[in-house]
């Protein structure tokens, strides 16, 4: 069963505790506090970003529909090889380091956008953006599997509840800005950006690094995966190399589909209610509003009954049948009649954080422990190939495929999302169980 917890044990009272107490406390100890602090920062400058970018750039720089279209797209796949490119050189240099000069180079590509002009210059700087964003969450997943050890799901909680409280905070300060609508109010924001990155850094820098089996050098400490997730961590793969493992490729291919509820909350929600519903335009605010609620609320809870990796392959699972239900409820949302409507849709976005509160932590527990820890820093880095994939894939696929169908649409997606989900608990099981039977006694 997914939920049962142990009783009586340290681990348990400690995942009882309230939100504020762990992050006073976290796993990982001084170091997982300054990094989560350096993240809370870095995200209320992305959410300062993301809530201003496209009205900077068609009212500042003057960016046509076309133009801000491959802006975005560059940004979109430049993000996919941040990961992969984070994790090769994080098997050769430290953490710490590549993960300041992945936000001092993001530093210096949004100081650029107060200035440059050219929309081909600007296409360059939006994609090496995009590239250190994803590259220093990758690092910064990294770290917190080194740094938090068994507890890394409880540290991956807590870094979600601080990334969505900064993105909350971001989008509040934009709105600020936005609302001032002058050249000088968008580089103020921007500069607000540029300034969170300088701030992260200097943080990181005051961390310690953290070696590859969960200590600092010199420094006894826990090892890096419990249970099970030991024979995962040490036991041999088909190959050192990730992208010559092609049990762990499968994993991040069905992860791929396993990350739409970013989509189904972002861009699926919205469009369904302007499109096809009576509800008024006003709820759209509410579906995000909802989602960082429930995310900073309970995202700490979730956590505490996914810790092992069998719980995580077997949440994938329930994953797939929380995404069915709100495809379903989707699919059944009345045309007509505002309040049914609203509060369908509202039950919508209920569903479909419930499916990424249950993801982020199953994902990213059999990321790290399907991975042989002598290459985890590579292997994990192509694992965060599938969220960059699905925000560059998904918008199309429920634009052009999902939505267009009509109720039918939603209803084949989640279908499909639930039946890809089965296919990746049974194979996560399967490569667990192997693992566990080649590991040395």
């Amino acid at each position: 069963m997914i939920w049962r917890r142990g009783a009586g044990n340290r681990q348990d009272r400690r995942d009882g505790a309230g939100l504020l107490a762990q992050l006073r406390r976290p796993p990982g100890g001084r170091d997982a506090r300054i990094m989560l602090f350096a993240q809370l920062l870095d995200r209320t400058g992305t959410g300062v970003w993301a809530a201003s970018c496209v009205l900077f750039f068609t009212f500042v720089v003057g960016l046509d529909a076309r133009q801000l279209g491959l802006l975005l797209g560059a940004a979109g796949v430049a993000g996919i090889a941040g990961s992969p490119l984070a994790g090769h050189l994080a098997d050769r240099f430290p953490v710490r380091t590549l993960l300041i000069g992945s936000h001092l180079l993001r530093l210096g590509t949004v100081c650029a956008m107060l200035v440059i002009t050219r929309f081909e210059v600007l296409l360059l700087v939006v994609a090496v953006t995009s590239l250190g964003e994803r590259a220093s969450k990758m690092l910064e997943m990294l770290f917190a599997t080194r740094a938090a050890g068994e507890q890394r799901a409880t540290y991956q909680a807590l870094s979600r509840s601080a990334a969505n409280a900064g993105y909350a905070l971001g989008a509040g300060i934009a709105a600020i800005g936005l609302a001032v609508g002058t050249r000088e109010a968008y580089h103020a924001l921007i500069l607000g950006n540029a300034l969170s990155f300088l701030a992260a850094a200097a943080l990181v820098w005051r961390t310690r690094e953290q070696d590859g089996h969960g200590h600092r050098p010199g420094h006894g400490s826990a090892r890096v995966a419990g249970g099970t997730g030991d024979a995962a961590a040490t036991g041999p793969t088909a190959a050192a190399n990730p992208w010559r493992d092609r049990g762990y490729l499968r994993f991040v291919l069905l992860d791929i589909p396993m990350c739409l509820d970013d989509s189904i909350l972002g861009v699926g929600l919205p469009l369904w209610l302007v499109d096809h519903t009576d509800a008024p335009h006003a709820v759209v605010p509410a579906f995000l509003f909802v989602n960082t609620v429930l995310v900073v609320a309970l995202q700490l809870t979730v956590s505490a009954r996914v810790r092992l990796p069998r719980q995580a392959a077997r949440a994938v699972g329930l994953y797939g049948l929380t995404t069915l239900a709100c495809c379903t409820l989707l699919a059944l949302t009345p045309e007509h009649g505002a309040w049914a409507a609203s509060v369908t849709l509202l039950a919508a976005a209920v569903l479909v954080t419930a499916a990424e509160l249950i993801r982020s932590v199953s994902s990213w527990e059999l990321a790290v422990s399907l991975a042989p820890q002598e290459a985890r820093a590579a292997y994990l880095g192509v694992a965060g190939m599938s969220q960059s994939i699905q925000k560059s894939a998904g918008p199309l696929l429920l634009t052009g495929v999902v939505m267009a169908a009509g109720p039918a649409g939603w209803l084949a997606l989640g279908a499909a999302v639930a039946g890809l989900a089965v296919v990746q608990r049974r194979a996560g099981l399967r490569r667990l169980d192997a693992l566990q039977a080649a590991a040395p006694v």
